[in-house]
C-alpha cells in the first residue's frame, strides 16, 4: 500500500483524500479505501465532538438564561448540594425573622390597649378622689359611680376585644405567646398579660359604698409591670428580627458565591463555543465535499 495512504485529517505531513487524488493519476484503491476508513473513524469522533459542544453550548445558553453557574447536578453536584442547604437555611432565617415582626406587632397592640386602660384607672383614681372628698353628697357619690362604672366596664371591653389575627390578647386566654423566631422553628416565648377587671382587682369598685383606693393603685402598678413585660419582649424581638435578616444576609452572599454566574465570563465561553461550532461546520462540509469525491471515483 502507498505510503501516502494515511488517516484522514491527521498530521501536517499527511495527505487528504483530495490531496490523494490530485497527486495520483490512477489512484491505488486499497490506499483510497483506507483513507476512506480512517475518515469513517474521523466522523464518528467528530460526531461525539459535535453532541458535546452542542451540549456545552446549550448548558451556556440555560447559564446565562437563568443567571446561575449552578442549574443541575451535572453543573456541580456537591455545590448544588450545600446551596441547597445555604437556601434552606435562608428561607428559615427570613420566615424568622419574619413570625418575630408579626409577634412585635401583636404586642405594640397589646401595649396600645393597656395605655387605654392607665388612661381609664387614672380618671376612675381622680374620681375616687373626687368622692372621698367630706363635700360629695351620696347624690355626688351616685353620679361619680355612674362614670366609673362606664370606665370599668370600658376596661373589661379593651381586654375582651383586644386582638390580633383572631386571638384574644388581654383577656386571660394566652398566658404566653410562643415566637419560632430561629431556623429550627424553636424561639422566646413571651408573658401576655391579664387585663380583665378580675385580674386587676378592681371587679364591684364602688365609691358609693366603703372603698380603698389602694385597689386602684394596684391596678395601675399592675398595668405598668405588664406593659413593661411587653416592652422588654418587644425589645428582644427587635434583636432577633435584626440577627435573623442580618444572618440571612450572609447566609444569602454565600449561596451567591456558589450559585450565580459571571455573566460576562459565560458570554464570552459562549461566544467561543459559538466560533468552534462554525469551525466544525465549515470542517463537516469539507468532509463532505471529498466524500463526493470518493463516491465519483468509485462509479
Amino acid at each position: 500500500m502507498s505510503t501516502d495512504a494515511i488517516a484522514f485529517g491527521s498530521q501536517p505531513d499527511k495527505l487528504t483524500l483530495e490531496q490523494y487524488l490530485a497527486k495520483h493519476e490512477t489512484p491505488d484503491l486499497k490506499a483510497v479505501a483506507t483513507i476512506v476508513t480512517s475518515r469513517e473513524q474521523l466522523e464518528a469522533l467528530n460526531e461525539r465532538r459535535e453532541k458535546m459542544a452542542v451540549n456545552s453550548v446549550s448548558n451556556n445558553y440555560g447559564q446565562i438564561a437563568s443567571g446561575k453557574a449552578v442549574n443541575s447536578a451535572a453543573d456541580d453536584a456537591s455545590g448544588l448540594a450545600i446551596a441547597n442547604k445555604l437556601e434552606k437555611e435562608d428561607r428559615a432565617l427570613t420566615q424568622g425573622a419574619e413570625n418575630a415582626k408579626e409577634t412585635d406587632d401583636a404586642l405594640k397592640i397589646a401595649d396600645g390597649a393597656m395605655e387605654e386602660m392607665t388612661e381609664y384607672l387614672q380618671r376612675i383614681r381622680e374620681l375616687s378622689v373626687q368622692a372621698q372628698n367630706g363635700t360629695a353628697s351620696d347624690s355626688d357619690k351616685e353620679m361619680i359611680q355612674t362614670e366609673i362604672n362606664n370606665l370599668l366596664e370600658g376596661i373589661q371591653d379593651v381586654a375582651k376585644n383586644t386582638k390580633y389575627n383572631e386571638q384574644n390578647l388581654l383577656d386571660g386566654s394566652m398566658a404566653d405567646m410562643g415566637v419560632a423566631s430561629n431556623p429550627d422553628g424553636r424561639g422566646m416565648s413571651i408573658k401576655m398579660a391579664n387585663g380583665t377587671l378580675e385580674a386587676l382587682g378592681i371587679d364591684g369598685y364602688d365609691v358609693t359604698k366603703d372603698f380603698d383606693i389602694s385597689r386602684i393603685d394596684a391596678a395601675l402598678e399592675k398595668v405598668s409591670e405588664n406593659r413593661s413585660t411587653l416592652g422588654a419582649g418587644s425589645n428582644a424581638l427587635e434583636y432577633a428580627y435584626n440577627s435573623n435578616l442580618n444572618t440571612a444576609e450572609n447566609v444569602l452572599a454565600s449561596r451567591s458565591r456558589i450559585e450565580d454566574l459571571d455573566v460576562a465570563e459565560a458570554v464570552s465561553e459562549q461566544k467561543k463555543n459559538e466560533v468552534i461550532n462554525d469551525y466544525k461546520i465549515m470542517v463537516q462540509r469539507k468532509e463532505q465535499e471529498e466524500e463526493a469525491l470518493v463516491t465519483k471515483l468509485f462509479q
